[in-house]
């Protein structure tokens, strides 16, 4: 009697591991397809750019150093590694910061705030940075998830056996990047 206990404790036992390495492993496909999905909005975005660029060049040539500020931007961000989440959180927040001063610029052009091209790709713009931070907000959701299950009791043990480890937040450390573009003429 004592070992069929024991036996169905043992299997019990296991049973409560496998469920817990499955949820740990869950959570980890989540934070990847949150960063995927990121990813995606993220080459949207600068997909873009070159777009908006080109339609700002010919009204406002003399922002040089504004249209500059925003390629070279771009530029980084596309150099930088895929799994890179901090590199690309600071990147992304610099390059978001730029093209606020550079629709805060094209609204001094009353022809170029009513050019359609431009409009289409400010809207497109906007819509595709609610995107990103949908996706921020599902990666960042899907991390907590992941973090919390590796570090607490028992799935921690699990977590450890089988080198699940946490997971990067993505956030814009520098509250410079996250305020507001001030353009003045």
């Amino acid at each position: 009697m004592v070992s069929w206990f024991i036996l169905a404790f043992l299997i019990a036992l296991s049973l409560f591991a496998i469920l817990l390495y499955n949820t740990l492993v869950k959570k980890r496909q989540m934070v990847e397809e949150g960063w995927s999905g990121i990813d995606v909005q993220l080459k949207r975005r600068a997909n873009l750019i070159p777009n908006l660029i080109e339609t700002v060049k010919g009204y406002a040539s003399h922002e040089q150093e504004t249209l500059d500020r925003v390629t070279d931007l771009r530029a980084q961000v596309s150099a930088l590694p895929k799994d890179d989440v901090a590199g690309r959180a600071k990147a992304e927040g610099m390059l978001s910061q730029a093209l606020g001063k550079l629709f805060a610029v094209a609204e001094a052009y009353p022809d170029l705030k009513a050019s359609q091209n431009f409009s289409d790709l400010h809207s497109s713009l906007d819509e595709i940075e609610n995107a990103i931070q949908m996706a921020r907000r599902y990666y960042n959701g899907a991390v907590r998830g992941l973090n919390v299950a590796v570090e607490s009791f028992p799935s921690n043990l699990i977590a450890n056996q089988f080198k699940f480890e946490k997971a990067e937040y993505f956030e814009i450390e520098d509250a410079a990047e996250r305020a507001v573009p001030k353009v003045q003429f």
